[in-house]
C-alpha cells in the first residue's frame, strides 16, 4: 500500500513536470570539469551556491538534475557523468590506491560503453578525456591545484564543455535513457506494485534526508539475513519490485523528504504527507493544525468548512475534503528505515480527527498562556522533565499519541502514565496536564460507550463546574482553596501545602485533610483581625464544599479519582485567578 501510494504520487508529479523522469534524480554537485573538444581538463569550476542555514548564508552543493546514481553497498559501482573524484578523476584520501584505480577503470568503462555510438562534441569531449586521463599524475594537474582539498573531501563532480553541461546534451541524454530503459540481468518476475512483468530491481535507491538515518541514505525496503528470506531468494528478490516502481516510489518519496517546508518531526518519527493529487495546498493547511499558528481567525473558518465537507479555495488552490490523503511516518533503523505509521483518510476526514482532538483538549486557560490551542509538542512536553538535559519525549509515545489523534482512537495510556508521573513529581497541574487528563477520559468514554464513575462527564468540563458532586473532583476544589487561604494569612510563603501535601492528599485524602481544615482554621484565625471579610468569604466556600463531600473523606483514591482530584483543583485555581483579572480590569 505504501509503495502503491508512492508510485501513484510519482505519476501525478512526473505529468506536472514536478519531478524527473525515470533515470534522473536530484543530486548535490560541488564542482564542474570544463573539458576542451579533445578531452582535455582546462578549469575546475566551483559551482556551489550561497544558500541559508539559520541565520547565516555558507556556500554548499547545488542541486541538478543527473543520471539517477546507484545505490553503492561495498562493490565498486560508477555512475554515469556524475560521481566523486575517486571515479572521475581516480584519485582520493582515502588510502587505498588500488581501489581507487579500480574505480576509475569502472568509471571509464561505463563511459565508453555509453558514449561509443553518441556522436556530438560534448561526448566525444568525455569518451576522450577518459581515453587521455592519468590517474598517477592526476595530483599535480594545474586545473586542480586550487581545489584539491576540497575534491578529494568527496563532493560530486560533472563534466561539461564551453557549449554547457554535458548531461543537458539532448544526444547524451537519449544515450542514457536508452541504457536505463534496456532490460538488465536480474531476474524477471511479476512487480507486486504495477502487477507488470519486468526485470526486478535487488537493490533499491536510497532513501535520504529521514533525520537520524545515514546521510548517505537509508533503505525503506531492505532482507539483510537469511532468516529474513523465502523461497532461496536473495534481497529485494523476496518482495519483486519492477525497476520502474522502485525508482518511482523512492524518487517520490526523497521528494517528500527534500520539501523541508512540509515535513516534521514527531519524537524521532519524521513524518511527510502527501494529496493524491499532488497540490501543495493540502501539505500547507494539515500543516498548521501542527504548528503555533492554527489559532489565526481565517485558518480555523477555512478549516470548519473543510470539516464539515464544502470545498474551499487556500492560496488559489481549490481543496476537496473528499481528497485522498496520505501520512507516513519513518524512524531511522541503522541503514534501514522503519515505517512508525502509514495513515490513509480522505482529507475531510483527517481534519475532523484533529479538530476533534483540539475540542477534547479545550480547558481554561491561564491569561499568561498564549497558546489558544495546544500544538502536538507543547503536549508531549508535559511528559517531560524540563529541568533535565533531554527534554525530547518518548519516541514511541510521540508516534502513538500523533497515530491516535490522526485516526481518532483512544489516546495511549504511556500518554496519561507520562502526566501523572509528572504531576507527582512536580506537585504542579498546568493547563495541558489537565487538558491532556480530561482529553484521555473524555475519549475513553466515547470509545467504550460507558462513563467512568470516577471521572464522570460532570467533571471533564472547559472550565469549573459548581455544580458538580464528584467527591474527588471537589476534593481538588477544596485543596485549591485551603491553598488560598493560606497564601492570604502567609503571602510569599516558600513551602505552600501544595508542595508537602498534594500527592498525598490526592493519594490518602482521609490521612491528610483533617490534618489541612486544622491548619487552615489557624490561617483563618489569624486573618481575622486584618480582613474579617475576606475570612466569611473563605469560610461560606468551605462550608459549601465540606458539605458535598459528606460525614467521611474517602480512604484512598485510585488513579481516575486522582484525576478528577487534578481537575477540580485546576479549574478551582483557574477561576479564582480569573477573578483578579477582572477585578483588575475593573
Amino acid at each position: 500500500m505504501i509503495l502503491q501510494a508512492l508510485t501513484d504520487y510519482y505519476r501525478v508529479l512526473e505529468q506536472a513536470g514536478k519531478i524527473d523522469a525515470p533515470g534522473w534524480a536530484p543530486v548535490k554537485v560541488s564542482y564542474a570539469l570544463l573539458l576542451s573538444e579533445n578531452g582535455t581538463l582546462e578549469q575546475v569550476i566551483d559551482i556551489q551556491t550561497e544558500q541559508p542555514r539559520g541565520k547565516k548564508m555558507v556556500s554548499a552543493p547545488q542541486i541538478l538534475s543527473l543520471p539517477a546514481p546507484v545505490k553503492r553497498t561495498v562493490g565498486v559501482a560508477a555512475n554515469f557523468l556524475c560521481d566523486n573524484a575517486g571515479y572521475l578523476l581516480g584519485i582520493d584520501s582515502k588510502g587505498k590506491p588500488q581501489r581507487t584505480r579500480e574505480c576509475f577503470e569502472a568509471s571509464r568503462s561505463l563511459h565508453e560503453q555509453l558514449l561509443a555510438g553518441v556522436d556530438s562534441p560534448a561526448a566525444r569531449a568525455v569518451a576522450a578525456f577518459f581515453r587521455s586521463w592519468d590517474p598517477e599524475t592526476a595530483r599535480e594537474h594545474p586545473a586542480l591545484a586550487e581545489h584539491l582539498e576540497d575534491i578529494l573531501s568527496g563532493g560530486n563532480l560533472i563534466f561539461r564543455t564551453l557549449d554547457g553541461y554535458v548531461h543537458r546534451d539532448p544526444s547524451v541524454r537519449r544515450a542514457w535513457d536508452a541504457f536505463y530503459q534496456a532490460e538488465g540481468d536480474g531476474p524477471q518476475g511479476i512487480c507486486l506494485v504495477t502487477g507488470q512483468p519486468g526485470p526486478v530491481e535487488s537493490v533499491h535507491p536510497a532513501i535520504k534526508n529521514v533525520a537520524g538515518a545515514q546521510s548517505s541514505g537509508a533503505a525503506l525496503v531492505s532482507f539483510n539475513a537469511p532468516a529474513f528470506c523465502s523461497y532461496g531468494k536473495e534481497q529485494n528478490l523476496n518482495a519483486p519490485t519492477g525497476k520502474y516502481a522502485a525508482f518511482a516510489y523512492t524518487s517520490a518519496l526523497n521528494a517528500l523528504l527534500a520539501d523541508r517546508e512540509h515535513v516534521f518531526r514527531v519524537g524521532d518519527a519524521t513524518v511527510v504527507c502527501w494529496a493524491r493529487s499532488g497540490e501543495r495546498g493540502y501539505q500547507d493547511v494539515f500543516q498548521t493544525f501542527f504548528s503555533d499558528f492554527y489559532d489565526e481567525t481565517d485558518l480555523k473558518g477555512l478549516v470548519g468548512a473543510l470539516c464539515q465537507g464544502n470545498p474551499v479555495v487556500y492560496d488559489e488552490t481549490k481543496l476537496d475534503p473528499s481528497m485522498d490523503f496520505y501520512i507516513l511516518g519513518l524512524s531511522p533503523n541503522s541503514a534501514r528505515l522503519s515505517v512508525r505509521f502509514f495513515l490513509h483518510n480522505t482529507f475531510g476526514g483527517f481534519l475532523r480527527n484533529v479538530q476533534a482532538h483540539y475540542d477534547r483538549l479545550e480547558i481554561v486557560r491561564p491569561a499568561y498562556d498564549k497558546f489558544e490551542t495546544l500544538p502536538l509538542w507543547k503536549l508531549l512536553s508535559e511528559t517531560v522533565n524540563q529541568n533535565a538535559r533531554d527534554k525530547s519525549p518518548a519516541p514511541d509515545l510521540a508516534g502513538e499519541v500523533l497515530r491516535a489523534v490522526l485516526t481518532n482512537t483512544r489516546y495511549p495510556a504511556t500518554l496519561l502514565n507520562g502526566v501523572a508521573l509528572r504531576i507527582r513529581a512536580e506537585r504542579e497541574v498546568t493547563r495541558g496536564r489537565a487538558a491532556i487528563v480530561k482529553a484521555y477520559y473524555q475519549k475513553l468514554a466515547e470509545t467504550t460507550k460507558h462513563e467512568n464513575p470516577d471521572i464522570p462527564e460532570e467533571v471533564l468540563q472547559v472550565s469549573l463546574n459548581p455544580d458538580a458532586s464528584n467527591v474527588p473532583y471537589t476534593l481538588g476544589r477544596l485543596f485549591s482553596l485551603l491553598e488560598a487561604i493560606q497564601a492570604s494569612a502567609n503571602p510569599g510563603i516558600n513551602a505552600t501545602i501544595k508542595d508537602k501535601y498534594f500527592n498525598s492528599a490526592a493519594a490518602t485524602p482521609a490521612v491528610i485533610f483533617p490534618v489541612l481544615i486544622n491548619l487552615a482554621q489557624k490561617h483563618l484565625k489569624k486573618l481575622r483581625g486584618s480582613n474579617a471579610g475576606l475570612v466569611v468569604f473563605y469560610e461560606k466556600q468551605l462550608t459549601e464544599l465540606c458539605s458535598r463531600i459528606g460525614e467521611q473523606y474517602p480512604a484512598h483514591m485510585n488513579l481516575p479519582q486522582q484525576g478528577s482530584f487534578q481537575l477540580g483543583y485546576y479549574c478551582q485555581t483557574q477561576a479564582r485567578y480569573q477573578k483578579k483579572e477582572e477585578a483588575k480590569d475593573v
